[in-house]
């Protein structure tokens, strides 16, 4: 017996409800002899009678009855399969694995989100916390959809790199030292300083900046995560190099004084996927909602 017919399927339910072959055409907008042969076509592929035909109008019979409950259920779950690939393909629903960094994830992150969760609540976004180096290996392997990575980064012919922000990077010192209105390297060579860990491109561009001036710092401590080196901080332990992500005292907590940098010193951030092309709608809907919080 070959499958059954979701169309013919959907005639028999439209005459068990409407009562009548004519009815049925009208409102499926079918001629009604297709109308006629859906029934006798599923009649003769199941071997029984689906309707009473004669009178005014059709009514199923009890074999018509059964397969009637049967066939909303199965429409109802095609019509949702439908639904629901076209909300996939349209990025209404979908799941994208996003790769960031920790300094990125306390602050930024979550507003993003946020910002995701109220246009497009069917996307799920699956944060990956790693350094830009690995999130640029995992965006080669496919493992990732979007990456979120300081800059610069070596070039790939197969991931596109777009600049998405600029943010100042400061001196985060203990409330009680007494500073200089702007920092440089001679004075905080003479301070105990806090490092991101010798892996990440935080920990290259603070080096390079000490480094500019002819100095080579050795850190009290590395840690890769900025809120721990701002407790440090806050504890009197030493001074960090971190970006300043937000405006005003938003992120800078009690107890530390933030203080900008001699000469100045930026960190550069790059949103980094592969070909839009090649993107569902899920990651597309992401990509754009980076967008709002891209920075000169």
């Amino acid at each position: 017996m070959r499958e059954l017919n979701l169309d013919q399927l959907r005639t028999l339910v439209a005459i068990a409800d409407l009562g009548t072959f004519s009815a049925a055409a009208r409102a499926l907008h079918l001629a009604q002899p297709t109308v006629s042969l859906h029934i006798s076509e599923l009649e003769a592929r199941l071997g029984a009678q689906l309707v009473l035909r004669g009178g005014r109008s059709v009514a199923p019979t009890a074999a018509g009855a059964v397969l009637v409950e049967r066939a909303r259920r199965l429409l109802r779950d095609a019509d949702d399969a439908t639904d629901a690939v076209k909300r996939h393909v349209e990025g209404r629903m979908g799941r994208v694995r996003l790769g960031t960094s920790t300094g990125i994830v306390v602050h930024l992150l979550p507003r993003v989100l946020e910002r995701m969760a109220q246009a497009h609540p069917e996307i799920d976004v699956e944060v990956s916390i790693l350094g830009s180096g690995e999130t640029m290996e995992r965006l080669g392997q496919g493992t990732l959809d979007v990456g979120l990575v300081a800059t610069p980064q070596p070039a790939r012919r197969d991931l596109l790199m777009s600049h998405w922000r600029s943010d100042s990077m400061m001196a985060f010192l203990p409330a009680g030292w007494k500073a200089p209105k702007r920092i440089t390297p001679p004075w905080l060579m003479e301070k105990p300083l806090i490092f991101n860990d010798s892996t990440t491109h935080m920990y290259r561009l603070t080096m390079e900046w000490f480094a500019a001036a002819g100095h080579t710092p050795r850190a009290r401590i590395e840690i890769n995560f900025t809120e721990a080196m701002k407790s440090l901080v806050v504890a009197g332990y030493g001074a960090a190099l971190l970006p300043l992500e937000q405006a005003g005292t938003a992120g800078i907590p009690p107890g530390v004084q933030v203080l900008p940098l001699k000469p100045a010193l930026t960190r550069h951030t790059a949103v980094v996927h592969r070909p839009l092309a090649a993107l569902d709608g899920a990651t597309r809907n992401l990509l754009q909602t980076l967008t709002q919080f891209r920075q000169a």
